[in-house]
């Protein structure tokens, strides 16, 4: 991850709207399924940002940050019997040289439909044609249906337009129907603060499994009726999901690391945070341009980190 565009200034955001994404990474990490993890639509963003900044009349500008707004997630799973565990849809490609079957090296895929509204930066807000700004979207078009998003191929997208600061929030209306994946983290130190009160040495780590427990509770004194209780009842829709990467090694120079995905960068060892997300319909948030997910490093605690919270003046 990187991090970029600090010395510019938000004009305004392009909205993709109605995006039909096909066999995206349902793997989100190690430990989380059942939606594409939030760098791979932080990942897709800084790829078409660096796409647009080569092209000639288009390259004052530059894209960063992004809302995701979920219409419509399939995983694609499949379990014998009601009392059988699902498990992922497999295929086996591309066959090997010899013309046999590869080995399966499980994945799991989904079909999304989604909005992204996403920031669009510059050296200055004043003096922008209204022509350049209908050919970034013309572009951005284009190019987002001719790359990778959280794996997967766009195979639809409506339109793209862009949105003045000022009119950001007058535009939710053109993401129903839809949940927007919101950080929740407070949500965890909440629940964390609970669970401490009747064990102290509760941790992060207990919250977020009480978050995937349902406590099956005796209702009456005959264990005749039961109740189900979660310490989500009145939260709303929280989800675990990694929030970035802690370096667990040094960092290696460029080529040092063998198998390295891009040799020609530095490379680490890293493993997964992780921490709760919630779905919330865009009526329920106060601010949109709050719901966007940036990419941010911290070198001195060797934090990659995907976060709510903007760095850049606006």
């Amino acid at each position: 991850m990187s991090h970029i565009y600090t010395e510019r200034v938000l004009i305004g955001h392009l909205l993709l709207e109605n995006m039909t994404i096909i066999n995206a990474n349902a793997i989100s990490s190690p430990l989380t399924y059942g939606f594409p993890a939030v760098t791979g639509f932080t990942g897709a963003v800084h790829a078409l940002s660096r796409k647009v900044r080569a092209i000639e009349g288009l390259d004052e500008f530059a894209l960063d940050g992004v809302l995701i707004a979920c219409q419509d997630c399939q995983v694609q799973a499949y379990r014998e019997s009601p009392f059988k565990d699902f498990t992922f849809i497999q295929t086996r490609n591309p066959i090997l040289k010899s013309g046999k079957t590869a080995s399966i090296v499980e994945e799991g895929r989904c079909h999304l439909k989604v909005s992204l509204l996403i920031g669009v930066y510059r050296e200055s807000r004043f003096g922008i044609d209204d022509d350049v700004l209908a050919a970034l979207c013309e572009k951005v078009k284009q190019l987002a249906q001719q790359q990778r998003f959280a794996g997967g191929s766009v195979t639809r997208l409506c339109q793209v337009s862009f949105i003045k600061t000022d009119d950001l929030d007058n535009s939710k209306t053109k993401l129903y129907p839809a949940f927007v994946l919101m950080d929740a983290h407070q949500d965890l130190l909440d629940i964390t603060n609970e669970l401490q009160t009747a064990n102290p040495d509760a941790t992060l780590l207990d919250a977020l499994i009480e978050t995937a427990t349902l406590h099956h509770v005796p209702s009456d004194e005959h264990g005749t009726k039961w109740t189900v209780e979660t310490v989500k009842k009145g939260r709303g829709w929280l989800v675990p999901i990694p929030v970035g990467y802690q370096g667990i090694s040094p960092t290696f120079d460029a080529g040092d690391m063998q198998n390295s995905r891009n040799p020609e960068y530095p490379s680490q060892y890293v493993e997964s945070l992780y921490s709760l997300g919630k779905w919330q319909f865009p009526n329920s948030i106060d601010d949109l341009s709050k719901a966007l997910w940036y990419q941010r490093y911290d070198a001195e605690q060797d934090l990659y980190l995907v976060t709510q919270q903007s760095q850049i003046a606006d």
